[in-house]
């Protein structure tokens, strides 16, 4: 395949998969490793991939990636995560769901939940967790954000801070080597903040894609959290840096696939 067919086929993969490896794409492709590094290169001098050891990754930036292109990026790995998570969440908890694909995964897996009170600024966690008639639902209010149906703001956090529950479940953009949460979003960070506050428990939901990215807003250090519900094994550093913070890290398996892999 010439490289102006692979090239935009490779840029397809990394958005589906967040991440592009040269072993993978010379056997896809039928090509050199030599080849595909050279292709990767291209990309990341045109802005649209960075190189990292082995393949590439989606650049990281001031933007995050479209909403579709968030819901559809590791489905499998959030699903794993999602049923992780949900299994520890007692019936007739009270639970806080921030906004975030990998959240709404958890609201699908606490449709059968009983008894549960969930407070969200995601009313597409709202939308999906009316499906439970046992599930006491209430929205927070605040600014709509068209693009996934999250509500952020002043209106958000004040109503946020109404309420002590018993677990909360956030998500974020990004995780970077310092075990900082950080995100695009400043209203977003905000009000992540203010869940975090308001709970017993703080729990992280977060797929590797996330691992090793950056975005420009800073939400909290790992440090605060109770629990990280993740999909592959953490880098060293990070693992190391968890244990002496004494947050928790679940690595849920994916159907099919080795959980230890790194």
């Amino acid at each position: 395949m010439a490289q102006g067919f692979r090239l935009p086929e490779i840029l397809d993969l990394a958005r589906a998969e967040g991440r592009v490896t040269v072993d993978d794409l010379a056997h896809r492709f039928g090509v050199t490793a030599q080849t595909i590094r050279r292709d990767l290169a291209e990309l990341d001098e045109a802005g649209k991939l960075e190189r990292v050891h082995g393949g590439a990754i989606l650049r990281s930036g001031t933007v995050n990636i479209g909403y579709q292109e968030r819901a559809a990026l590791n489905a499998e790995e959030k699903r794993a995560i999602a049923r992780a998570c949900a299994a520890e969440i007692p019936e007739g908890a009270s639970v806080f769901l921030a906004i975030g694909t990998t959240t709404e995964a958890v609201a699908r897996e606490l449709r059968r939940h009983a008894g549960l009170m969930v407070v969200t600024n995601n009313m597409n966690s709202a939308n999906i967790l009316a499906e439970n008639p046992d599930c006491q639902v209430i929205l927070t209010g605040g600014t709509l954000r068209r693009s996934d149906g999250g509500l952020t703001g002043p209106l958000t956090e004040a109503a946020i801070r109404q309420f002590k529950v018993d677990i909360a479940v956030i998500g974020c953009s990004a995780l970077d080597g310092d075990g900082d949460m950080l995100d695009y979003d400043i209203h977003e960070v905000g009000v992540s903040r203010a869940l975090i506050a308001q709970a017993r428990k703080a729990w992280l939901v977060v797929d590797h894609s996330k691992l090793g990215r950056t975005a420009p807003a800073r939400i909290d250090s790992l440090a605060v959290l109770d629990s990280l519900f993740t999909d592959r094994p953490l880098p060293d550093r990070l693992r190391t840096a968890c244990e002496a913070w004494s947050t928790r890290v679940v690595t849920c398996a994916v159907a099919g696939s080795d959980p230890d892999r790194a």
